[in-house]
């Protein structure tokens, strides 16, 4: 079995090529989807990309959370297809709903880009499998309302349940509240974090190492043994 993986396009993304390729490379089938349509083409996992959808208007993901394509992955997530939002991605979720909380802009007010460093919070979601908790990762990171936040109920439910997926480890670069990067919904099968691991998947782009790989192994391991 070759597994299938949908990478979503919207008005504004920015690196669904760069994730079609992470998913080739990993060794599963990319499959294109585009925001307008409904069908996602049998795929078995999807990922919304990163970039500025819709230029970021009203908020970041607000106005693509409602596009055609969104009400399927809603739908299917909710029904246990793994779902990896990136950046942009993982602002769409929460607008979705599919995560709890919200982005804002970053604390400095700046964009920023760089290589950023990550501690494996939780190895146990389809999209973390192949990493080991406490482990350190960098990947790039580039955004500008990347900052999570969260009420204090929702952040101790997140801890609680074991639910941070990512946190930055070396330096907070955008005032994310516990400096969380990533999360995972309770299923484990949806997961969002800021930082790229599609900009780390081969030696001669991103941060020169391929710890963003991880991401597509993992999936592709849960899928092929599901």
């Amino acid at each position: 079995m070759t597994a299938r993986i949908g990478v979503v396009t919207f008005p504004g993304t920015l690196d669904d090529r760069d994730s079609l390729r992470a998913v080739r490379i990993a060794g599963a089938e990319p499959v294109s989807l585009w925001h307008r349509d409904t069908d996602l083409h049998q795929v078995d996992a999807v990922v919304l990309a990163g970039g500025f959808s819709y230029g970021d208007y009203l908020r970041a993901g607000a106005i693509s959370r409602f596009s055609p394509v969104m009400e399927t992955v809603i739908e299917q997530a909710k029904a246990g297809m793994p779902v990896l939002g990136i950046c942009n991605g993982f602002q769409i979720l929460t607008e979705a709903h599919l995560l709890p909380g919200a982005m804002l802009r970053n604390n400095h007010l700046h964009f920023i880009c760089r290589d950023q460093k990550l501690r494996v919070e939780n190895a146990e979601t389809a999209w973390t499998s192949d990493y080991t908790a406490g482990q350190e990762i960098s990947v790039p990171l580039k955004n500008v309302d990347g900052r999570y936040t969260a009420d204090e109920r929702t952040l101790d439910e997140l801890e609680a349940e074991g639910r941070v997926a990512f946190r930055y480890s070396d330096v907070n670069p955008n005032g994310s509240l516990r400096d969380i990067a990533g999360i995972t919904n309770a299923a484990g099968n949806v997961v969002g974090l800021m930082p790229h691991p599609e900009h780390a998947v081969e030696p001669l782009i991103g941060t020169g190492r391929t710890d963003g790989l991880g991401f597509f192994t993992s999936i592709i391991k849960k899928l092929v043994n599901a």
